[in-house]
C-alpha cells in the first residue's frame, strides 16, 4: 500500500467516526431516556421490600426482588396467598411482577397508565409514578381517579 492510500484511508477512517458521532448526537434526543431517571431498585415507604424498576420494552415495569419478612410463619418463602385467583396463590412474592405497563407522561419525570399489584390485598391499582428527585419515587395507587388513591414514597437504594 502506497503512502497516498494509507493517507486516504486515514482520511476516510476520519470522516466515517465524524458520520457515527453525528448520528449519535441526532439520534440520542429519541432514544427511550424517560425511563432511565426512574430504572433501578427501590425501597418501598415502610422499608418490608425493594422493587427493581427497568425498563420492559417501551414501557417500565418492576418486580419484588427482596422482602424484610422472606419467610411466612412456617419458616417457607412467602406467596401470593392473597391473590383471588387461586392458581396464582403459589406464586413466590420474590420475583412478583408488581409494576406493569407505565407509560411516559406530558410532564417530565412522571409515567402514568400503569397498575400496581398490592399483594397484601390480591388487587391491582391504577398506579402513578413521579420523580420527585434522584433518589424519590412517589408511587400513587388510585381506583377510577387519582383523588381516591394512597400515596407512598418510595426511597432509592441503588
Amino acid at each position: 500500500m502506497s503512502r497516498r492510500e494509507k493517507t486516504e484511508d486515514k482520511i476516510n477512517m476520519r470522516h466515517w467516526r465524524v458520520i457515527s458521532l453525528v448520528l449519535c448526537i441526532a439520534v440520542l434526543p429519541f432514544a427511550p431516556s424517560w425511563a432511565g431517571n426512574a430504572v433501578g431498585t427501590w425501597a418501598t415507604e415502610a422499608g418490608k421490600s425493594h422493587v427493581r424498576v427497568l425498563l420492559c420494552g417501551q414501557k417500565l415495569c418492576g418486580r419484588i426482588i427482596w422482602l424484610k419478612e422472606p419467610l411466612d410463619d412456617q419458616g417457607v418463602p412467602k406467596t401470593d396467598v392473597n391473590n383471588p385467583e387461586p392458581a396464582m396463590q403459589d406464586r413466590p412474592i420474590i420475583g412478583l411482577p408488581l409494576l406493569v405497563n407505565f407509560t411516559a407522561g406530558q410532564e417530565a419525570d412522571v409515567w402514568s397508565n400503569g397498575t400496581i399489584y398490592n399483594p397484601e390485598d390480591g388487587e391491582n391499582y391504577d398506579c402513578t409514578l413521579t420523580l420527585q428527585d434522584s433518589n424519590t419515587l412517589k408511587v400513587r395507587g388510585y381506583v377510577g381517579l387519582p383523588l381516591f388513591g394512597k400515596t407512598q414514597i418510595w426511597t432509592r437504594v441503588n
